[in-house]
């Protein structure tokens, strides 16, 4: 029995088995694997092992009283990435929004057993045009009680620009139980732990060596194009940006997600490309090795 028939994702989750070569996509904070969905079949037609887990605390729905830590997000999503290697010699990581920052941190820990990294709109701050001003004061609260007085909800566009898209994202995302609004509201706990999980990343951005593709849109709603520039100074290996001029927050399903989902693909087989020939080099070096040390 091989891994992959062993291996049993979290109901939920999204997952395409495949070749030896994986990615592991983390969606958004409040999100679902649904976000992820348009690349991660286009990466399974290229025949890629794709992973998109439910992330406790951080998938819609599945920490309403807003208990769960950005720990216990990190520790599902470093599972998840142990589970994609235990199938594939080459693992890819990708995060949207705020996944992207938990993608940041295992990029940081894990870059020896990455081959590259992918980051769709990343949020380092809450800071697009849409937000409300006084989302600062919350920056305030210190303790995670008094944080889960409060609640947030995300102002329309809901980082959706095109309105029939908006409709029917919110549509599919809502399951049949719950109204639209529901998917809108983030509870004060878990963006506590959001911010706190932020204030971790940062001081480790400079670790990121991997080579970094990241997607932002110029005029985000949610997430201002700041936050790639920040990234741009502080990562420590090359970083290709793509600047979006007709899109909002969530890329991979606005306006332009089929240039995304292009430009995925194209940068997906460049990192493979890349690993494959560092495999040929190690090949060819060991057997150098054995060549001389046998004479």
């Amino acid at each position: 029995m091989t891994n992959k028939q062993k291996f049993q994702p979290t109901r939920g989750s999204l997952f395409i088995p495949g070749g030896s070569s994986g990615v592991l996509l983390i969606h958004s904070l409040g999100g679902s694997p649904l976000e992820m969905k348009t690349v991660a079949h286009a990466l399974s037609r290229k025949g890629m092992t794709v992973y998109c887990p439910v992330v406790p605390g951080l998938t819609f729905g599945t920490d309403v009283s807003g208990l769960s830590t950005w720990h216990d997000w990190y520790q599902t999503v470093s599972k998840a990435f142990d589970d994609l290697r235990g199938m594939c010699d080459t693992v890819i990581i990708g995060g949207a929004s705020a996944g992207s920052i938990l993608a940041l941190r295992l990029a940081a820990y894990r870059q020896d057993q990455a081959a590259g990294l992918m980051l769709y709109a990343p949020t380092l701050a809450v800071n697009g045009w849409a937000i409300p001003k006084m989302i600062k004061l919350f920056h305030l609260v210190t303790d995670k009680w008094t944080a889960r007085l409060f609640k947030f909800r995300t102002p329309a566009p809901y980082g959706i620009k095109d309105e029939r898209i908006r409709n029917f994202a919110l549509e599919a995302l809502r399951g049949s139980d719950n109204m639209p609004a529901d998917i809108t509201v983030r509870g004060g706990g878990t963006v506590y732990e959001f911010f706190s999980l932020v204030r971790n990343v940062r001081p480790m951005l400079s670790l990121v060596k991997l080579h970094t593709l990241i997607f932002h849109p110029r005029h985000d709603d949610q997430s201002d194009i700041k936050n790639t520039m920040t990234l741009q100074r502080k990562l420590s290996g090359v970083v290709e940006v793509s600047v979006l001029d007709d899109s909002y927050h969530l890329v991979m399903l606005d306006r332009q997600r089929n240039y995304v989902v292009d430009r995925t693909v194209e940068f997906v087989d460049r990192v493979l490309a890349s690993e494959a020939v560092k495999s040929d080099r190690k090949q060819t070096s060991a057997s150098s090795k054995q060549q001389g040390a046998a004479e």
